[in-house]
This record gives C-alpha cells, structure tokens and sequence, in this order.
C-alpha cells in the first residue's frame, strides 16, 4: 500500500491512494488536518508514504507527534537514478524531475540562500502542483530502478525520515558547560567582534614573540613576520610550520587550534545551532558524491572532541554510542569474496589476525589495505601492496578493477548500485594532453575508493533503518556519522538498546551481503556523556 501526500498552509494537505506500481486508486482527497489523517492511516494500514521531498513534509508532521514508518522520497530517488543513468549533478529537485518527465524546461536547483532579485525578463520555471508531480514522478522512478536500486532507494528514503527525527529530537547538549569549557580554555565571552581573553594573551604573546606587531588571523602577517626573522614560510599550514624551529610556533599553533574552536563551535555556533537543550543540525542525506552524509549547518560530523564534553544525556537516561570497527576493510572483503580476507574479517580484530601475512606487525597490515582502498603507492606501502596482492588476489583485484574504470573513464557502481559521477569535460580534456596520466591516475585513485566507501555508507543506511525499526520507546536514534551511531535513551533501556544495535548490524550485513563469513562488529557502550565513549 502506498499513499502519496503534500501538505498545504495552515496544517491542511492532500493525499491520494496509489497501487504498488504507482497508479492512482482514486483522485487526490483534501485533508484539512493532515497531521490527524496521516496518523490515522499510518496506524490502520502502515503504507509506504509518497512525497516529493522529506524535508518539505516531515518536519510539520513530526511537529504534530506524527512518526512514519516508511516512505519514498522523490527527490533524493531521482539524484540516485540520474546517477545511474550517467547524469550524475543534473537537477533532481521535484520539479526538476516533473518538467523531465513531460518534456519541459528543467529549472535550476535552488540555491539554499535567497537570491538577489531575478532580471525583470528571466523567464519563470514551469508551475507545478506537487502531490501531481511527486505521484507521476514515483511511478516513472519505480520503471526506472533496476537490480538493486529499489533497496537503495529504500534506505536513502528511510535515511530521509532519520535525519528529519534527528534535528526534530535533537541530541542533548548542555549550554552551561559548553560556555564553561569555552572560558575555561579562551576566557569568558566577549563583547562582539572583539577577541576573548585566552586569545587575546596568546596574541600578545606571538607580537612579542615575532618583536613586531602582527595579527595572528592574517596569514599574510604570518608570512612576512617569519621573513623579518630570517625564517622564510610558503604558507601559514600547520605541517609548514611544526618545521620551523622557533618559539613563536608552538604559539601560533595553540592560537590555530583555540580560534578554530571559537569560530566553528563557540558561542555565536551555540546561540544558533541549540535550542530547548538540544543540538540541532540540518542533515543533508547523500550529501557526498559517495552517499556519505553531509551537514547544511552546524559543523555536526566534525564536533570537536572538547565539546563533546557537553554532550550530555539527561538525568535518569543514558547515550548508548556505537560505532562499527573497520568498516571499510570488512566491506572490501565482502565486496570481493577474497576467501582469506573474508577469514580475518570474520574476527574482531582484522588486522590483527592479517599480521601473519606481513611479517607479524599489524600495522603493515593496515597500511596495505589502507593502501590498496585508497591508491597509497610510495615508499613501504608499495612493498605491502604486493603481498597484498599475492595474498588476497580477489580483494586487490577488485579495488583495482575499479581504479582501471575509472582510469579509463568509465562509470562505477557500489553494491546497491549507487553510481559514480562521469568524468568531466575538462578531465577529457586533461586525459588527452601531456597531464593525461596523471588525470587518470586522479580518477582511478577516486574510483578505487568510491565502490568501498559508497558500499559502506550504503551499510549505515541499512543500520539506521533496521536500528530506528528496533528501538523501544521512548528512546531515540540522535547522532550518526559515517560509522557511528548514538542513541538518548531511559537508563534502564540501554542494555536492550545496545542488544538492538548488534541485531541492526547483523541484519544490514545480511542485507547487503548475504551468506558470508564477514562479520561487522560494532560496541554499543552506553555513557553519561558523548566524551566518555572513547
């Protein structure tokens, strides 16, 4: 059963009934309160929902206390399916993909900042009446996806519904201890636009340091200050200048480090970002060409590990933090079927019980499949490769496989057949010249990479929907990033959340990959605070 929906002003929306192939059952009917008809329907008969985009329809209907269990989502389905077709960045807004379908102008994606006034003789993008375009659209993209993009399409909706619930959720976070670390690192907050007292000090003291005045936020400064004491830099990178032996960098590195954390996460970021006790970002579902997550505001996959400190579950209630160890070697031997890949990666500790084959040091092990999955070639690693390569000859001629693909300018796809964007005019261009191959080099080194990464990202898509299905009430899924996933939930539930992590975990190994003998490890550790987890 699917029902497809769009919502309208004042709590308001339509619906209309389809088959599973997408045909309407019937006109679309007028809900003047589309919250209550929803849950009424999601209640009796738990269809799969139709909308052109989540994040247009979700946010209001988690704002009423509405949760779905499934949905189909136009626009990220369209990305995906454009991308298998070899159209990878054409726009897959619903519109965009409505005008397609009937053979009209396709409008531009709109910039997520208002736009300067348009030309008074710009032509206007064709209307359109969304719930129309959304059903006609779905049922095209149902013809669309072959082998195993309906599953694909499947997760990338229900990442769709995760991240909506995340930000409406939010994840726990204290003010108050934020505020007390910043000050207890840079001083107390400042007046506006001026520097906080930490910084301010450690400025005074590069002046000194230098013998002139000099702002540390101009790299240009940097630069020059350096030349004046006979220390010549090209840049002000933090590897250029742990070279130089001289007082002032210890300083200049500590001010990197201390301003970085106040512009990114200080004040101004929590004034913005929390609210009600919650943190709360916008996730960008399938964000990276990889179909990694990415964020629209709040820097939340790169929280510093400081200000997890404030991070906090709420009296009587616990984070349970999980994250997947060695994601990407595991998926690598599942992806290839290397039977002796395939052994070690039946353990907990792979690379550990790689050792053997690389003279029994575990970080070589390491560093060749790190190596063979992301195109490392130089100095040790080129050593470890080739035993990489007599040792697990599936594994590294998968990886490689992939690489002469790319190389050659070809698409490649992951396990559910997300598809790698084609190669650019201007790569033709460079692949033709006398920078020919090392353009290629670039592009196989991608490539390479992308049907590992993108197979993993596909595998915590998998976890966030069988673990949001396993959850008990009230507990909620919070934060996830890449391999991890953290979970706000009562004390006394952290044991069966923990237990419905593990089962997550195993079923997306199943789902993705069948019979085999890889496992997918993952610790669920259930904290006070996100800091205590490693």
């Amino acid at each position: 059963m699917r029902v497809a929906i769009s919502a309208g002003e004042g709590g308001a929306g339509r619906i209309q009934r389809l088959a599973e192939d997408g045909t309407p059952l019937g006109p679309p009917e007028e809900a003047a309160d589309l919250a209550a008809t929803v849950r009424a329907i999601e209640a009796a008969e738990r269809p799969r929902w139709v909308w052109a985009d989540t994040t247009r329809v979700y946010p209001g209907l988690l704002a009423s206390g509405v949760r779905l269990a499934r949905c189909h989502d136009v626009a990220l389905v369209e990305a995906i399916a454009l991308a298998h077709e070899g159209r990878y960045g054409e726009p897959s807004s619903p519109g965009a993909a409505w005008a397609r379908l009937n053979g009209l102008p396709v409008p531009e994606e709109r910039a997520e900042t208002p736009e300067p006034q348009a030309s008074l003789f710009e032509p206007e993008p064709p209307a359109f009446d969304e719930l129309e375009a959304a059903v006609a659209v779905h049922a095209a993209q149902l013809r669309r996806l072959p082998g195993p993009l309906p599953l694909l399409a499947a997760a990338e909706s229900a990442g769709g519904l995760v991240a909506a619930e995340m930000t409406a959720d939010g994840l726990p976070f204290r003010v108050d201890v934020h505020d007390e670390l910043l000050t207890s690192l840079i001083g107390p907050r400042p007046a506006h636009g001026m520097r906080p007292k930490g910084l301010q000090e450690l400025a005074d003291r590069i002046a000194a340091a230098f013998g002139r005045a000099v702002n540390p936020d101009s790299p240009a400064q940097i630069v020059k200050a350096f030349a004046a004491i006979g220390h010549p830099v090209p840049s002000t990178r933090s590897h250029v200048l742990k070279q130089v032996d001289h007082p002032v960098v210890p300083l200049l590195l500590r001010y990197k480090e201390l301003s970085r954390l106040h512009t990114a996460h200080g004040w101004a970021w929590a004034d913005q970002w929390v609210s009600g006790g919650r943190f709360r970002p916008e996730y960008v579902v399938g964000g990276v060409v990889s179909g990694r997550w990415a964020t629209r505001g709040g820097g939340a996959l790169q929280i510093p590990k400081i200000i997890r400190r404030a991070v906090i579950a709420d009296p009587g209630w616990k984070l349970v933090v999980a994250d997947a160890a060695q994601l990407e070697p595991r998926v690598l031997a599942a992806l290839s079927g290397d039977r002796g890949l395939a052994d070690a990666a039946g353990t907990t500790d792979l690379y550990a019980a790689l050792a053997d084959a690389f003279g029994g040091h575990r970080d070589r092990a390491k560093i060749a499949l790190l190596s063979a999955m992301y195109g490392g070639g130089s100095g040790e690693a080129l050593q470890l490769l080739a035993v990489m390569r007599k040792r697990f000859p599936a594994a590294y001629a998968y990886v490689e496989d992939a690489a002469r693909a790319g190389e050659d300018g070809r698409l490649v796809r992951s396990r559910l057949g997300r598809t790698c964007p084609p190669p650019s005019a201007r790569w033709r261009e460079l692949v033709s010249g006398p920078e020919g191959s090392r353009a290629a080099r670039d592009r196989g080194r991608f490539t390479r990479n992308f049907v590992v990464q993108a197979t993993a990202a596909e595998w915590a898509l998998a976890l966030l929907a069988a673990l949001r299905r396993r959850l008990p009430d009230p507990a909620r899924l919070v934060f996830f990033q890449h391999d991890e996933v953290v979970v706000h939930c009562p004390a006394g539930l952290s044991a069966e959340v923990a237990a419905a992590v593990h089962d997550a975990a195993e079923e997306s190994r199943a789902l993705l990959f069948g019979d085999t003998p890889v496992r997918f490890p993952i610790e669920a550790v259930p904290v006070d605070s996100y800091a205590d987890a490693k």
